[in-house]
């Protein structure tokens, strides 16, 4: 019988458990600490990303203490290694990171925290740490302010809706949105899908073009109210796309009625 033979053999009918491989072992609240491959100082890398854009917004490091407050308050600690000691985000500046999901890597030696920022993240004032990006065709760094794709403004409205929810400065009109509340966001958008639908028939692409905005804008104060993410409809769209020989389904086969 040959190794592979008696690794398979291994558990199938001798009454033993093969125990599941380290990648692939999950760990509760109580066990991650010790589950953790903690460097030789005692550290583990985290990264942070928003939450509800998934802009990565910095990388700190961990080491047992702070892990703990981390999963016991809900808000990021992390240990600096310049000042030599523990600190929690935002203790100073007010911009804390409430934590909503906590990942761990295959080989348990780095975190991914997904968070919802209450500010910026970075010292510098800007949202992310990673402001900087090399341009490789160009061979030479940009400020990201300098070179964004378009789409990047869907998540940046998002974030700023989110903050206008969260913080309702006054004379925001995001913020008198969400204090008039659902009706009134309803109202708005079918307001806007009706300047669409004019817009169209009117065949005039400004036109178009400026209404459309204005519904995609009023939409995503909607979905905010609700209690959504952009993401998830990006997913359920994703969901429906290419599932047969590249057509997009019907909504017909669905409908009970």
């Amino acid at each position: 019988m040959n190794g592979a033979e008696k690794v398979n053999g291994a558990g199938a009918g001798d009454g033993t458990d093969a125990k599941p491989a380290a990648e692939d072992r999950l760990y509760g609240r109580g066990e991650l600490a010790e589950a953790i491959r903690w460097n030789e100082a005692g550290l583990v890398p985290a990264v942070v990303q928003d939450a509800a854009t998934r802009e990565v917004l910095m990388l700190a490091w961990m080491n047992r203490e702070a892990l703990t407050k981390t999963l016991e308050t809900g808000e990021t600690w992390f240990w600096s290694r310049s000042r030599g000691k523990l600190w929690h985000k935002g203790e100073t500046s007010g911009n804390v990171q409430k934590v909503r999901r906590l990942r761990y890597d295959c080989d348990a030696d780095a975190l991914l925290i997904e968070a919802e920022p209450a500010g910026a993240a970075c010292h510098t004032g800007r949202a992310s740490c990673f402001y900087r990006e090399l341009d490789l065709a160009e061979g030479r760094s940009l400020f990201r302010e300098e070179k964004e794709d378009p789409k990047a403004i869907l998540d940046k409205l998002e974030a700023l809706i989110a903050d206008r929810d969260r913080t309702r400065p006054e004379g925001s009109y995001t913020a008198y949105l969400f204090e008039k509340g659902l009706d009134k966001i309803l109202k708005k958008v079918g307001e806007e899908a009706s300047e669409v639908i004019i817009a169209a028939k009117n065949r005039s692409q400004k036109e178009l073009r400026y209404e459309a905005a204005d519904l995609v804008y009023h939409l995503l104060v909607l979905l905010r109210e609700q209690g959504m993410r952009l993401d998830e409809v990006l997913k359920e769209l994703a969901s429906r796309h290419l599932k047969k020989k590249g057509e997009y389904p019907s909504l017909a086969a669905d409908r009970q009625d």
